[in-house]
């Protein structure tokens, strides 16, 4: 058996339990998965993807305990599941939809916002933003968990299924790409960087 003991709760207490401990998450849920998938409406499906499976599934999870890393866990598997799904299939295409924006008066205009700067504009500047969202999706995952959602290695590596050895060494060449990939932009701003390289 698994080490989850499944509670039968009531429809009342599972309610109570989806409103009052998963709903207050889903803001950082969304940004996380909009930071996962770099798409407005995969991340909005991706939420309400992880949404449905908590509920389903809300007798596995233990009332009181750590509800953000659980549901972190649930949408960080749907994304894996997804994007393995996806990497199968061909790429498509809506010749349809590129013609009618090519033919309309908007061909100039922007269509889509950067959502990456937009959700995360007070803690984080552009060149900063570009550089997280340039790195691989491992080491992408590990910053926005440690540093954006502050949860613990321990957290991390329940939610990432991952020991926490691991966690700590991705973390750190993490941060160590972020750093190289910031290098310039630092340089620009007045900070010196040739003393941490001697160190």
């Amino acid at each position: 058996m698994s080490e989850v003991q499944r509670r039968k709760y009531s429809q009342e207490e599972k309610t109570s339990i989806f409103d009052g401990e998963f709903m207050p998450h889903i803001d950082s849920m969304y940004n996380f998965a909009f930071r996962l998938t770099f798409d407005e409406d995969d991340a909005k499906d991706l939420v309400q993807d992880t949404y449905m499976k908590a509920f389903r599934f809300i007798n596995s999870f233990e009332q009181g305990t750590n509800a953000k890393a659980w549901l972190f866990r649930i949408l960080k598997n749907s994304f894996i599941n997804e994007y393995r799904k996806k990497s199968k299939q061909p790429a498509k295409v809506d010749y349809q939809e590129v013609e009618t924006f090519y033919n309309s008066d908007d061909v100039d205009y922007q269509s889509t916002s950067d959502l990456r700067a937009e959700s995360v504009k007070d803690m984080l500047g552009d060149e900063i933003s570009n550089a997280l969202n340039a790195l691989a999706v491992d080491f992408r995952t590990v910053i926005i968990l440690a540093d954006l959602e502050g949860f613990t290695y321990e957290e991390m590596a329940k939610i990432l299924d991952i020991p926490i050895g691991t966690v700590r060494s991705r973390l750190h060449r993490a941060r160590n790409l972020l750093k190289e990939q910031l290098k310039g932009y630092a340089q620009s701003m007045g900070y010196n960087t040739d003393e941490e390289e001697e160190g």
